[in-house]
């Protein structure tokens, strides 16, 4: 079986296309099972106004519209509603509303330490040892509330790193995370996001930004967390349909996983 549970729609702010022409690309790809994940909303208690999500209000059409194309393509390709989140203890319940109001899965994905509307994106706060701490902190706190059907892109603490940066931090925020997710059964996520354009140098500039250099997946993180005997699971983070219509970008990823002697995970139980 062929599944992705790491979709985007037009909602982040940041993604291209229309939902139908992320199934489409989908069936073009091969892909026996869809699930969109859509950066969450978060109901901000200060008033933040986030960049790279849906507001909240938009959330009842995300799921009214995907559940048009689940009834649509029933017969052809079955559609999973899911969100990609972070887990921020203040505002526990809201995941738990959101699931309420349809939401199928969630998968973890920890961009903050902390809430959003007062913390850095995590990938930037990574380039300090004490930043890796705090990503990996949060993670496995997330990890063990039980919410989440596996970690999206768990070495995201590379995202501002060269693999010559994998150090001792790195290390120890491996093993607290591939240890947490196994002993909860959750699958860690091989991300293809990074995997266009890996071997580029993209040099921060003068504000400290890194470009296109996604840092993840890490060979580096992927190398060491081998130990842990993790399940994995290919996530294509699609953020345009053309990412799930790219056969040979899956090939890829399988092969670099089963290279490194990982047991492929190829569908989640959503019945469970």
């Amino acid at each position: 079986m062929k599944a992705n549970y790491h979709t985007h729609t037009t909602r982040c702010q940041h993604a291209q296309g229309t939902e139908r022409e992320y199934v489409q690309a989908a069936l073009d790809g091969g892909f026996d099972v869809l699930g969109f994940a859509d950066h969450a909303p978060w109901p901000y208690r200060s008033g933040f106004v986030s960049g790279i999500r849906m507001a909240c209000d938009q959330l009842p059409d995300y799921i009214a519209s995907l559940r048009a194309l689940q009834e649509e393509y029933a017969d052809r390709l079955p559609i999973y509603i899911g969100l990609e989140c972070e887990y921020f203890p203040r505002y526990h319940d809201h995941l738990l509303r959101m699931r309420d109001q349809g939401v199928g899965y969630f998968i973890l994905g920890q961009h903050y330490a902390d809430s959003e509307e007062d913390t850095i994106y995590a990938g930037m706060d990574c380039r300090t040892d004490d930043g890796v701490r705090r990503y990996a902190d949060a993670t496995v706190k997330a990890i063990r509330t039980g919410l989440y059907r596996y970690v999206a892109h768990p070495d995201l603490f590379m995202r501002a790193r060269y693999d010559e940066d994998f150090n001792a931090a790195c290390e120890e925020a491996s093993d607290m995370i591939c240890q947490a997710a196994r002993e909860q059964g959750m699958p860690i996520e091989y991300n293809l996001a990074g995997l266009v354009g890996r071997e580029r140098d993209y040099s921060p500039d003068a504000a400290g930004q890194y470009g296109g250099r996604r840092g993840y997946p890490s060979p580096a993180f992927w190398q060491y967390a081998r130990k842990w005997n993790n399940d994995a699971i290919i996530g294509v983070d699609a953020h345009e349909p053309g990412s799930l219509a790219d056969v040979p970008l899956w090939e890829r990823a399988k092969r670099d996983l089963t290279d490194m002697g990982y047991h492929l995970i190829d569908h989640l139980n959503m019945e469970g």
